[in-house]
């Protein structure tokens, strides 16, 4: 690893892991060199999963430090665990277990990054927010946006009685489909619509006349870091917050979490850089 030493793994290493129906190797990638760099006796996995019951039994059994959880368990993995921090209560959406001493308590890191990513992009909470999805990472991102003042938007959600419940817990509106909606000041998308790899790893998750009447658009898709969506709204020439930004900020709350220690903003930079390649 560039820039750090050498992991030495051995029987007295503390195991962290990422559950996920299709994960990335970008959290893989992101603690482990930090974990080296940082001279840490710690290793994490990425493991794609279905049975998200074994998965919190195997945690427990086999004393796992830390899990990250990403789609679709955020909400299935609530009644597996001990106790619920705020950030994840307030949301009813997990993204971080932490074991200390089996006891498995439940974070939302992702609500945490995307607080720090309004401040950071200063959104405008005037803005009026189009929010496609209504998962658990929905949730994240509307209750932060609601949270810091976001008074107006519409959650475009084919559940309807998902996209109504977070609707109605922002106090916003609900849509089953972007045809019809009013153009929004703030585009998100929180579907997996030009993930790669899947189905619609090509397509874009709002039309080019709405972005092209975006004040910002935000794209929590992080592989590619450059989503179509992504790529279209840097064509037209709007301010862009992307799924990189969110996966990076969140993993190194996760690493915060797991092993006490807090990287440099240059540590979490090469470790960001590492991890994209």
């Amino acid at each position: 690893m560039t820039g750090a030493s050498k992991l030495d793994i051995n029987r007295g290493t503390t195991l962290c892991m990422s559950v996920s129906a299709r994960p990335s190797n970008f959290g893989t990638r992101f603690h482990n060199h930090l974990y080296a760099a940082l001279g840490l006796d710690f290793v994490y996995k990425a493991f794609g999963v279905q049975d998200i019951a074994g998965v919190v039994a195997g945690i427990r059994a086999l004393g796992v430090r830390g899990c990250a959880v990403s789609m679709p368990f955020k909400e299935a993995v609530i009644p597996l665990l001990d106790e619920l921090d705020a950030s994840a209560a307030a949301i009813g959406s997990v993204n971080t277990v932490v074991n200390t001493g089996g006891h498995l308590k439940a974070f939302n890191t992702d609500y945490t990054a995307i607080q720090l990513l309004i401040e950071r992009h200063a959104l405008n909470p005037d803005a009026r927010v189009v929010l496609r999805g209504s998962g658990g990472m929905g949730k994240a991102v509307a209750s932060a946006l609601r949270d810091a003042g976001f008074m107006r938007g519409v959650i475009v959600a084919r559940n309807e009685a998902a996209g109504w419940d977070l609707a109605e817990s922002c106090g916003w509106d609900w849509h089953p489909t972007t045809p019809g909606v009013q153009g929004g000041d703030l585009l998100v998308n929180v579907t997996p619509i030009g993930m790669a790899g899947g189905a619609e790893e090509h397509d874009l998750a709002f039309t080019p006349d709405a972005i092209a009447r975006a004040g910002t658009v935000f794209d929590v898709v992080a592989l590619p870091s450059e989503t179509p969506l992504i790529v279209e709204a840097r064509r037209q020439g709007r301010p862009v917050v992307t799924g990189l930004e969110v996966v990076a900020l969140q993993a190194l709350e996760q690493f915060v979490l797991y092993t006490g220690v807090r990287p440099s903003e240059e540590q979490v930079q090469a470790a960001v850089e590492f991890a994209r390649t």
